[in-house]
């Protein structure tokens, strides 16, 4: 086989990208028997009901499915023998039928709720998504024009980290993979902001224990901001995990989060609050001086203890924005035809990141512009900026930027390898930074420099897909076959859902003259992406990556 073809089917691979057991009995019920107030109010709460076992999710929308159009293919969602069940069928060509059992949902259905899977100890998220406020089943956010059923979607530890509580370490093989149960405790409970409880409890609740208010106002911020913050991009400090996160630290030690410089309301993100609100003058404080907002935060509107009823909420914030804004003509004279102050000064906005859905804009100004309902693009600026007051290095700016190349932005794939280069040099490495060093010299063409950062990153980690993914190119493209299949077999022993890489693995062992290996690559791949179109033309013509090689 000639390297050149070889290396152009393997292509592919260079912008791939490293994308039964029940939750235990509710331990915050020991908190119950001296907060039993807070308690039973909190258990009623979007961030109590964030998760839990798909039955308990599952409500009055028994069956449900719709037919996406654009697939063909018909969803249903049914009760069998005490278990959630999803079907997918296709009757038109190519052919798709097969059913999914559904352990886990994930959203207080505020908004809406997805269905988590499992196969073979790995975690997925459903295809499709129930939207409460519109009472519909439909594709979850950014399929709705997919032409064939998505491929499987993983959920990790960052995911689960935010709606669920006991978050589990994943195995070194993938990162949605566990040994048993990926949560302990369905929502978030108790620990997620006031920490562990072992010794409160142990003192009859003598001993100390968290209170977010008493903090210092960034670690304060930081019990919210560790799910209600988001960004453009956002970093992990080297070695660490927002799941690494505890209440009364300061969530800069774990992550930095970047946000486009011209994006002016917050962006369109559906978790982006915290950034509109470091825009407002209430955040910035009156005064304009460093710090003269800090007294504001998400507890002062937000009681987290309770959610204000559907009667109750426009009276519920009027009398918090009354608290700062006071005096007789404000609250008597300002509009008291509309007692609702959210909608001339937060006015509901579309988001672009969640199907069927809207969020309020916490960037309060005066006179907010109401033409246009829909947050700014969010491909307005290529400038990245930190949210916040935190420090960034070379190391955890160029990652920022390497994640907008990831998107197709050649010119922050630019300063990326500048930055992280420099960071390298003044050793900020780790394996994050070799795995974006070597696919940004890869794609520059220094295939050398680019072996050299997949090598390291391998050291540290001997999974990490893209490293061996495109480790498995450039040894291709130098005739090392051998070399080249023994890194992509390694990478579908790992993760069956790296579809590249494993069509790539098929395509080699095909024109080797292996063709029942193929085969079974290619069966194994099926397994997890049934509709995948070019695993369907491979297996019903022997074409792939402009190459041809046959199977029967």
């Amino acid at each position: 086989m000639q390297r050149a073809s070889l290396l152009f089917a393997m292509a592919a691979l260079l912008l791939a990208r490293p994308a039964t057991c029940q939750t235990s009995k509710n331990p915050d019920v020991a908190c119950a028997g001296c907060h039993k107030e807070i308690y039973d109010r909190y258990e009623q709460t979007p961030m109590a009901r964030g998760s839990g076992p798909a039955l308990d999710g599952l409500g009055s929308f028994v069956p449900g499915g719709f037919r996406h159009a654009p697939s063909s293919v018909d969803y249903r969602v049914f009760l069998r023998d005490s278990d959630v069940w999803l079907t997918y069928n296709r009757d038109t060509q190519p052919s798709l039928h097969g059913e999914l059992k559904l352990v886990y949902f994930i959203g207080s259905n505020q908004r809406g709720r997805t269905f988590l899977y499992q196969q073979d100890h790995r975690w997925f998220q459903a295809p499709i998504n129930y939207y409460s406020r519109k009472a519909l089943w439909d594709m979850a956010p950014g399929f709705g024009a997919v032409t064939s059923m998505p491929s499987p979607l993983p959920i990790d530890a960052n995911c689960l980290h935010c709606h669920t509580t006991g978050v589990q370490t994943a195995l070194p093989q993938a990162r949605n993979r566990y040994a048993g149960a990926p949560f302990l405790q369905s929502g978030i409970g108790c620990v997620s902001c006031h920490g562990d409880p072992a010794a409160h409890l142990a003192t009859q609740g003598h001993a100390p224990i968290v209170n977010p208010d008493k903090l210092a106002a960034s670690r304060r911020d930081s019990t919210c901001l560790q799910c209600h913050l988001e960004g453009d991009a956002a970093v992990f400090r080297a070695n660490t995990s927002p799941a690494d996160f505890r209440p009364g630290d300061d969530l800069d030690r774990y992550a930095v989060y970047f946000v486009k410089a011209a994006t002016q309301s917050g962006g369109g993100r559906a978790a982006s609050q915290y950034e509109a609100l470091l825009r407002s003058a209430c955040k910035a404080g009156v005064s304009g001086k460093p710090g003269a907002g800090d007294k504001l935060t998400c507890t002062t509107c937000h009681d987290p203890h309770s959610t204000p009823t559907a009667t109750e909420r426009v009276a519920f914030y009027r009398a918090k924005c009354l608290t700062c804004h006071t005096g007789t003509a404000m609250a008597t004279q300002h509009h008291p035809e509309q007692q609702d102050c959210a909608t001339c000064h937060m006015p509901t906005r579309n988001t672009i990141d969640v199907s069927h859905n809207q969020s309020t804009d916490h960037n309060i100004q005066r006179n907010p512009a109401t033409a246009n309902l829909r947050f700014a693009s969010l491909s307005e600026s290529t400038e990245l900026i930190p949210v916040g007051n935190t420090t960034v290095t070379d190391r955890d700016l160029g990652l920022a930027y390497a994640q907008l190349a990831e998107r197709g932005d050649r010119a922050s794939g630019q300063k990326a390898l500048a930055l992280l280069t420099q960071a390298e040099a003044a050793g900020q490495t780790d394996t994050p930074v070799h795995v974006q060093l070597g696919f940004l010299n890869q794609r520059s063409g220094n295939a050398a420099r680019a072996r050299e950062e997949y090598e390291a990153a391998l050291k540290a980690d001997p999974y990490e897909p893209t490293a061996l993914g495109n480790l498995a190119v450039l040894d291709a493209a130098n005739g090392r076959t051998v070399e080249a299949i023994q890194l992509l077999e390694r990478v579908i022993d790992a993760d069956p859902i790296q579809t590249a890489a494993g069509l790539n693995l098929a395509l080699i062992q095909c024109r080797l003259g292996d063709k029942q290996k193929a085969l079974a690559t290619l069966q194994t791949l099926s397994r997890f992406a049934p509709d995948n179109p070019q695993l369907h033309t491979f297996l019903a013509t022997g074409s792939y990556a402009g190459q041809r090689c046959t199977l029967q």
